[in-house]
């Protein structure tokens, strides 16, 4: 069977606030844009963060100086799954936000997220990967947001060479999900709280392994308080 390949998404919250709205994510839940890694600007998001969602450049320089270690043995709270299609990084860097923070979000039980998550809490993570391969509904709000955005949209069949992960918190440490990882990458310790500036010491990093490429892009997962 060929490789499925998706259409890549685009780094904006716009698209992907659209994107798990379709999903049954309820309206108080949004991703929103991380303008700079300085305090006076991180001190601009609203808290507390529940997930970050970082979209870097994938270079040669980034595969030949990873960074952080696979945890061998994580939480069995910590929701990780593989990436078996092309393109669709920005999908799974999505399920890992959601599903590391469903214990805090009301999801509409009329739409899809929710049902999707309760089948594959159970699986393994290649088992997790094939199911995205196979759900039509995931594959389908993918679709209809990769045409959103202020950019062209690519072509499924473009290579693209940018990559997205998510870093949660999780039993009190820091995690790096990246489905084509053997693993969740654990970064040291943290807070629900210590999140967001624990993550940019780990994306600082990321930076100086290619600094002089400047396709970086961060977003935060955070409940809207009235």
């Amino acid at each position: 069977m060929s490789e499925q390949r998706w259409i890549p998404l685009e780094s904006n919250p716009d698209v992907l606030n659209k994107y798990v709205r379709a999903l049954g994510v309820p309206e108080n839940w949004q991703f929103v844009d991380i303008y700079g890694l300085d305090d006076e600007l991180l001190a601009m998001v609203p808290q507390p963060v529940s997930a970050v969602i970082l979209l870097f450049p994938d270079t040669d320089q980034v595969s030949a100086n990873p960074i952080g270690s696979v945890d061998s043995n994580p939480p069995a709270p910590l929701y990780y799954t593989k990436q078996s299609i092309r393109n669709a990084c920005g999908t799974v860097g999505i399920v890992h936000a959601i599903a590391n923070s469903a214990d805090k979000i009301n999801f509409d039980k009329n739409k899809h997220f929710i049902k999707f998550l309760e089948k594959t809490k159970p699986m393994s993570p290649e088992e997790r990967a094939k199911a995205l391969e196979e759900d039509q509904e995931m594959g389908s709000a993918h679709q209809d947001s990769a045409q959103e955005g202020q950019t062209r949209t690519p072509g499924k069949d473009d290579e693209v060479n940018a990559h997205f992960v998510a870093f949660v918190h999780k039993d009190g440490s820091l995690y790096e999900l990246d489905g084509r990882k053997e693993g969740p990458v654990k970064h040291g310790e943290t807070t629900q709280d210590g999140l967001l500036k624990d993550t940019v010491k780990v994306v600082r990093e990321f930076m100086k392994r290619d600094p002089d490429q400047i396709t970086f892009n961060l977003m935060a997962l955070v409940e809207m308080k009235d």
